[in-house]
């Protein structure tokens, strides 16, 4: 993907996680996507394990994302940076995400700096 269009995804995805939009943000990922967050010491699988994420951490939590930065790492990848606020206090996430050529995500590394 080029920069534009990863930064028009990010931009989606922290909506849709804001609003605690777990449709919205399931429709961003693929049928078998995975996001792997050690700082739940969970990996959510599919859309149904995307949704419960949603549910728990970002709804349960009343956590606010906010963009920070964006690098485009190649070969479909992208590394967002960005700042989360919450019951649980402040941390600052670092994302890798991948996308398929649709640019859908395929898959999340997540974790705090």
């Amino acid at each position: 993907m080029k920069p534009h269009a990863w930064r028009k995804a990010a931009n989606a995805l922290i909506a849709a996680l804001n609003a605690f939009d777990a449709e919205g943000v399931q429709a961003l990922f693929t049928a078998n996507a995975v996001i792997d967050d050690p700082s739940t010491g969970h990996i959510f699988e599919g859309h149904a394990g995307i949704g419960d994420y949603v549910e728990r951490y970002f709804r349960g939590y009343h956590t606010v994302t906010r963009f920070l930065s964006l690098t485009d790492l190649g070969d479909n990848k992208a590394r967002l940076r960005v700042d989360f606020t919450g019951d649980f206090g402040h941390e600052t996430g670092l994302l890798v995400i991948e996308a398929d050529p649709d640019g859908l995500f395929v898959r999340i590394d997540a974790d705090l700096e």
